[in-house]
Order: structure tokens, then C-alpha cells, then sequence
């Protein structure tokens, strides 16, 4: 068995803005038979997390090679990026987390081939879907600092919930209870922040923090962070400084005159 791979989005990105996967890039790879929608136990799998690695010359080849159970029978493919030193036992509850200092190893991606293929139709194309979402931030700044960008120590999302457990069958992620706050990590300083993100709801918060000042903004409602889809959270910071124009004294001018008044004790 061989693969070939397309891609909807990945960390390598060209110019024009399409992603593919990088020379080097290792995937792992599951195929069994009998039913699409049950995988078999770790034992009984045709390919049990065969670990392919992409070549210069644009091939992946496996670590070990992934041989078809037979000629006729229907053959079922899961793919997943990236890939795992062992194989799961379970692929309908494989625990998932964003650590936002890694995103690379965060950003998972996963493809199903559930069609059916049997040995003639060999390369088998898997086409590899993001599971996290992903938030963009965006900032701009009033006059409070003079015209220039002030240094920004961190970009927090508020209520985070950053592990869960996700299914690869049906690619689906359900979100852990516990909640934290996450800093994002930085693209351009000062000016542009980015993270994946476990799909979820419930966060409606962000906060800039600037020169050990909380610059809070709390949306009316909860950010929608989908799967395979990116939030983009354009925020104004600060507020606008009154600048004098011309100051002038002007001269003492005759007011009105008090007489006759007593001050009693």
C-alpha cells in the first residue's frame, strides 16, 4: 500500500497562500476491513500506525511497509498529522491539547478515506482536514501613546479550554471541562497574535496587557471557534488623549464688585 496526500491547510505556507506538506513531514497511517465505521482492535488492524515519511521526491514512504490484507477486500484509511511514536488502541477517543508554545504540534490534522479501496486502486489519496480552530488578534492603538505603538508584554484569551478528546473517525473534537487562560503567542510584536485552538464556545473575552496595565475587551457574545476555520479579533486599544492647541492669558478683565458683606462668628 502507498499514499498520496493533499492537503486543506498546513503550516507550510507559499506565497500565494496554498499549504502542502514539507519534505521530511511524517503522517500515521491506519487501514482495516469489515466495516468503515468500526476499527478493529490494535491486533486484528491491516496497517496499525505505519509511520510514512515524505521524500524529496514528492513519495511517502513507510517505515514499515503497508501491505493489503488481500486483492478484494474493501480497505478503510485513516490518516493523521502529525504523527504518533505508537499506535492508539482507541481512534474514536485519542486525547488532544494546544500547548500555544508549540503550535506545530498542536495543529492536528486528520484525513479519512472510507470509500472502500481495494489493492488496484493503489496509491490510496488521503486529503487532511484541521481539527483545531485557530484566533486571530489584530491591534490598533489610539493617541494615548503618542502616535507610536507601545510595547505589548501579552495577548490573553480568557476561559480557555485548551485539551479534549477527539475522534478520528469522525473527526470531531469534544472539549475537556477545565479552563484556563491562554497567551498568544506572537506574530508581528505589538500589532498581530495567532494560536490554534480546540474548537469550543464559552470564551468571550481578551486582554492586552501594556506596561503592567489590563486593557480589556469582553465581546457581547461568545467568538465562534470552528473547526478548520480562523477568528479574527480586530481590537482598538486605549483611549484618545486631549491635546492642547494654543494656550493664551488673557488680560485681567473688571468683574463684578461684593460690598456691604459681614462675616459673622
Amino acid at each position: 500500500i502507498t499514499v498520496s496526500t493533499d492537503i486543506a491547510t498546513k503550516v507550510t505556507t507559499a506565497e500565494d497562500g496554498s499549504q502542502s506538506f514539507a519534505n521530511g513531514d511524517k503522517i500515521s497511517v491506519y487501514a482495516w476491513t469489515s466495516d468503515p465505521n468500526t476499527v478493529p482492535a490494535q491486533g486484528s488492524r491491516v496497517v496499525d500506525n505505519a509511520i510514512n515519511t515524505l521524500g524529496t521526491d514528492g513519495k511517502w514512504t513507510a517505515e514499515l511497509q503497508m501491505l493489503w490484507k488481500n486483492l478484494k477486500d474493501k480497505h478503510y484509511f485513516i490518516g493523521v498529522y502529525p504523527h504518533a511514536d505508537v499506535s492508539e488502541a482507541d481512534l474514536t477517543k485519542v486525547a488532544c491539547s494546544v500547548d500555544p508554545a508549540k503550535q506545530v504540534e498542536s495543529d492536528i490534522l486528520v484525513a479519512t478515506e472510507f470509500s472502500g479501496k481495494i489493492a488496484e486502486n493503489n496509491p490510496v489519496s488521503l486529503t487532511f482536514d484541521h481539527m483545531m480552530a485557530k484566533v486571530i488578534v489584530e491591534l490598533s492603538y489610539r493617541n494615548q501613546w503618542g502616535g507610536a505603538d507601545p510595547e505589548v508584554t501579552a495577548v490573553v484569551l480568557k476561559n480557555v479550554v485548551s485539551d479534549g478528546t477527539l475522534n478520528y473517525l469522525t473527526k470531531t473534537i469534544t472539549p475537556a471541562a477545565v479552563r484556563a487562560d491562554m497567551s498568544i503567542p506572537v506574530v508581528t510584536s505589538n500589532r498581530n497574535y495567532a494560536s490554534v485552538i480546540i474548537p469550543q464556545t464559552g470564551v468571550n473575552e481578551v486582554v492586552v496587557k501594556i506596561d503592567g496595565k489590563d486593557f480589556s475587551y469582553v465581546h457581547g457574545k461568545d467568538f465562534s471557534f470552528e473547526k478548520g476555520k480562523y477568528t479574527t479579533i480586530k481590537l482598538i486599544v486605549g483611549r484618545n488623549k486631549i491635546d492642547l492647541g494654543e494656550v493664551a492669558i488673557n488680560e485681567w478683565g473688571e468683574g463684578s464688585v461684593i460690598e456691604g458683606g459681614e462675616a459673622l462668628d
